[in-house]
């Protein structure tokens, strides 16, 4: 079968999306047929689709639609967890409440390539590396209070992924989760939740409250894979406006700011061999943005640098974990 990770792969409990794949997968039905997946594919690109939003199709070739039956076994090769975990529980939880399941498959085995989720009892090929001292878990040890903010699309990467894997929040970590646009893609709404995700951050910095506030905003990448380049624009100006407010609320409090990336999106929106619109990561270099006191930072860092930098700032000696070293000047 084939299908596009607009459906399979959904994170914001979507379930409408992950019982079309499912239904595709168990029981063989999908919206389109096709001889091969080669075939398949063309025919999502012929319908306009790129590989992200291709239909549910099944394959019909050799001995006709694979599905996944009882006393099977499955492997599920994604390496990404949390795109992976909804299609997981629907394939294994018993008392499964996204969507009325037509057909449930009681499978031999489960096993994922990554661990997914920490109270998943799945067997994991790789298991993860366990994470000592991760700024989280270190900026907790020191008695500091720190808030992680982000809509739902980027959630996780604040949390989990922030926190090497650990799902549970460390002492004096709050968090604040903000429900993402309910639209097919973001390209009908650039703006995503960054107003709503910039009201909760002013009054986190306002407040005092906290030592550390560490964000995430979706747009730029989340609109940039739509390829819609009117659409990019107005998710830069979004970012823009709450960068805008989070410094006018700094300035109140004395406070500091990074401005960083883990990886480029928006900034190429068309691929230049081919003129179409470029949907993918880049790998161009991100920029790191400081807003504060009047500090110098060195030029040649990477990303393990940030944690050594940040904890520069809040005047904290890093631990030895880190391998990174401080960009301020001194």
């Amino acid at each position: 079968s084939l299908v596009g990770r607009f459906y399979a792969m959904d994170r914001d409990n979507r379930w409408e999306r992950v019982e079309a794949a499912y239904n595709l997968l168990v029981s063989g039905k999908g919206v389109f047929e096709a001889e091969t997946a080669l075939q398949g594919l063309r025919q999502a690109y012929d319908r306009e689709e790129s590989d992200e939003f291709v239909q549910p199709t099944i394959i019909t070739g050799a001995e006709g639609a694979a599905t996944i039956n009882d006393g099977d076994a499955v492997i599920f090769m994604n390496f990404r967890s949390d795109r992976a975990r909804e299609l997981t529980r629907a394939l294994n939880e018993q008392d499964f409440d996204g969507f009325e399941r037509e057909k449930i498959a009681q499978l031999s085995s489960f096993v994922t390539l990554t661990e997914y989720q920490q109270d998943f009892e799945y067997p994991v090929a790789y298991a993860p590396m366990s994470i000592e001292n991760g700024l989280g878990e270190y900026l907790s040890s020191q008695g500091k209070k720190q808030l992680r903010i982000a809509e739902t699309e980027k959630y996780a990467h604040v949390t989990f992924f922030f926190n090497g894997g650990v799902d549970e929040p460390f002492a004096g970590e709050e968090r604040i989760l903000i429900p993402s646009p309910n639209v097919k893609t973001y390209d009908l709404q650039p703006e995503m939740s960054a107003p709503e995700v910039t009201v909760k951050i002013v009054e986190a910095i306002e407040s005092g409250h906290f030592d550390a506030i560490i964000s995430n905003y979706a747009n730029c990448d989340m609109v940039g894979h739509t390829g819609d380049f009117e659409a990019a624009i107005l998710a830069v100006e979004a970012v823009d406006r709450a960068l805008s407010e989070i410094i006018e609320a700094l300035k109140k409090v004395g406070g500091e700011l990074l401005i960083t990336a883990d990886h480029g999106n928006i900034e190429q929106m068309k691929d230049p061999e081919t003129g179409q619109p470029f949907t993918a990561h880049t790998v161009s270099p991100v920029p790191l943005l400081y807003f504060g006191r009047e500090a110098v930072l060195r030029e040649g860092g990477s990303l393990i640098d940030i944690a050594p930098t940040m904890l520069d700032l809040m005047g904290l000696e890093k631990p030895g974990e880190m391998t990174g070293f401080s960009l301020i000047k001194h």
